[in-house]
């Protein structure tokens, strides 16, 4: 990483899908830049944009034009082997849908990420369970938590390599509104020491946690 570069930036970012004859403009020239320590909230309703651009940020997906840079290093237009070993090590991943392989435990699921980016820590795996208030489930499998501890345990696995960069599409889309506060105190917590944060979400709660936001609207910043 680069000292002085921002942990994320992205400039003039384009996405188009095409079927056929038909093409839809998904992202049309987003630029963003996120500092260390802050929290960003992509808004917008269905459709407008929010999940492909945090895709294209996280490089789970390559965008037509622009680039996007991940604390100064390009993780767009390489090859896809690169992309991933970039995001091992400089990005957190947390989806709505989950982030946790079912068949492991807790404990197991934050270990596999570690090992596979070769960064293997269990002090802060330990440390990290503990804050999020998971030392005592560490050894529960994903289908036997609770829907607030399941959003804290895909949070404890986004964190595993203590990401400079973390994104989060939807984290509390199906949580009731206690525990849609307590994930967004866990984020603004990591922004706080430093990690740059960014969520996608249609939640006035996210937006309201937010230091800033970008709504979208077909593509377009609104």
């Amino acid at each position: 990483m680069t000292a002085s570069a921002p942990p994320l930036e992205a400039d003039e970012i384009y996405r188009f899908y095409r079927a056929g004859d038909e093409e839809t403009r998904a992202l049309r020239g987003i630029s963003l830049a996120v500092a260390a320590g802050e929290f960003v909230a992509v808004t917008g309703p269905s459709g407008s944009g929010k999940s492909t651009l945090l895709a294209c940020l996280g490089g789970l997906d390559e965008p037509d034009g622009g680039t996007v840079r991940v604390g100064g290093v390009r993780i767009s237009h390489r090859p896809q082997v690169e992309r991933t070993a970039l995001r091992a090590h400089l990005i957190g991943m947390l989806f709505q849908s989950g982030n946790m392989l079912e068949h492991l435990t807790v404990r197991a699921n934050v270990d596999l990420v570690q090992r596979l980016a070769g960064r293997p820590d269990p002090a802060w795996r330990n440390t990290l369970l503990d804050e999020l208030g998971l030392a005592d489930r560490d050894r529960a499998r994903p289908a036997q938590l609770s829907g607030g501890e399941s959003a804290r345990a895909g949070l404890a696995v986004a964190l595993a390599n203590r990401p400079a960069v973390l994104l989060a599409d939807e984290p509390t889309g199906e949580l009731d509104r206690r525990t849609e506060r307590r994930v967004l105190d866990l984020l603004r917590d990591r922004a706080a020491q430093g990690t740059a944060v960014v969520v996608a979400s249609h939640s006035p709660a996210v937006a309201a946690a937010a230091d800033r936001t970008l709504t979208l609207d077909e593509g377009r910043p609104s």
